[in-house]
């Protein structure tokens, strides 16, 4: 897949910017609310990244089976992925801890950061879609309607049996490789959201490799469906990845109001309904969420810029 491409030519300092880029996923991945995907998409990797799923078919697994290693990686883009796969992990074991603590202490300069990201990816991201016509506006709109509704359900608990961390892991992972969708928020409604983040933090690995074990499986699945649609109808996918990043930013409003609230198996109380609502006052905590926010768009567009202005470069070349 690599072999005989100009992405087999990649330089070790191109490989550290697709671990960089991976970083910045796995970041996304930790928070409840903001998706991979999303940062995939506006990072430049989302496709290669299906690419790269994509090519773990019969004959990559045949080849791994019958120890014909060379053979089987021949075929697999094994360093884009393991790339991309080390910056993913360092983030989600080096900022777990944080953002656990963020999340509990400063939910609203979290959110408001994210925000920004996402807002800003959105309009970045519609320069994907070459033309626009009616189907791709009403895919827009469906979409966005879809993810409002879904980032709004009410998070229930669920077993910590095995067979159910297998299945939540299928499920987030296809939500991971949505933009717009975060596969974090997926573990949120489905109840373990903190259970794996406690995993992560206490280094428990047994639901840590099931749940990474589900996701594998979601992954190979799911991405063969993407790819698939993206390559036949490209502009409208891309139109419903798009209202799916907008029906999101729900989620990830800075102010919130807890409706209602329950308490969990330790007795802790927690919000089970939560509205969205303008803040009080013009605060000091608010000037700096906004400016978190601000800074959290300008982030979006830098990234942008820097990968339209090397994407000019590699054409003149």
């Amino acid at each position: 897949m690599e072999k005989g491409s100009s992405r087999s030519r990649r330089t070790f300092k191109d490989y550290l910017g697709i671990t960089a880029r991976g970083f910045c996923m796995g970041v996304a991945d930790v928070v409840p609310g903001v998706s991979g995907g999303t940062m995939a998409f506006i990072l430049g990797v989302y496709e290669e990244l299906l690419d790269a799923v994509h090519a773990v078919n019969a004959r990559f697994l045949r080849s791994l089976v019958s120890f014909r290693f060379t053979e089987a990686l021949d075929r697999f883009p094994y360093r884009f992925v393991i790339a991309l796969v080390t910056g993913i992990m360092v983030a989600i074991f080096s900022l777990a801890r944080f953002f656990a603590w963020a999340l509990a202490h400063h939910p609203v300069y979290v959110w408001a950061f994210f925000f920004g990201l996402v807002l800003a990816s959105i309009f970045t991201v519609r320069r994907k879609v070459t033309t626009w016509t009616a189907t791709e506006a009403l895919a827009v709109l469906l979409a966005a309607a879809a993810a409002f509704v879904l980032v709004g359900a009410v998070p229930v608990e669920t077993p910590t049996a095995a067979w159910f961390v297998f299945l939540s892991g299928t499920i987030a992972i296809c939500a991971m490789i949505l933009p717009g969708i975060s596969g974090s928020f997926i573990l949120v409604i489905m109840g373990k959201y903190e259970y794996m983040l406690h995993a992560v933090v206490e280094r428990d690995f047994l639901p840590i490799i099931i749940f990474g074990c589900g996701g594998i499986l979601g992954l190979i699945f799911f991405a063969r469906v993407l790819r698939w649609l993206l390559r036949r109808y490209h502009d409208l996918t891309v139109a419903a990845l798009i209202g799916l990043m907008a029906g999101s930013l729900r989620k990830i409003w800075p102010w919130k109001e807890t409706v209602e609230t329950f308490t969990d198996r330790q007795g802790a109380v927690k919000p089970l309904i939560q509205q969205n609502v303008l803040p009080a006052s013009v605060s000091e905590e608010v000037l700096l969420a906004v400016a978190l926010g601000i800074t959290g768009c300008a982030i979006v567009l830098l990234i942008e810029r820097l990968a339209a202005r090397r994407s000019t470069e590699k054409t003149k070349d």
